[in-house]
């Protein structure tokens, strides 16, 4: 399982991590990730992801994981995302 949230596609970075001294040794910068349940307001049900604790709160801003996946972009969802954005868009097209 790679460690990149399925919504923003914030993933591991590396860098250096700097002493004192200005020694540089290298470092992993993780994203924050929670496996979570969200509620779909247009299916009528709820969805399992894997999203950065920044990602969830942008969903809670944005009004509900529709109103967020409406918004983003193609390019940066995870290909589960993608299908749900998909098939709720398909959804709201019907009613």
């Amino acid at each position: 399982m790679s460690r990149r949230c399925e919504l923003t596609g914030k993933a591991v970075l590396g860098g250096h991590l700097v002493s004192h001294s200005n020694r540089k040794t290298k470092r992993v910068f993780r994203p924050n990730l929670c496996s979570v349940t969200l509620q779909s307001d247009a299916l009528e049900r709820s969805v399992r992801l894997r999203v950065s604790a920044n990602a969830l709160r942008s969903v809670e801003h944005r009004g509900g994981l529709d109103a967020f996946l409406a918004k983003a972009s193609e390019a940066e969802l995870s290909p589960n995302a993608r299908a749900l954005k998909r098939e709720i868009a398909k959804k709201a097209a019907q009613s």
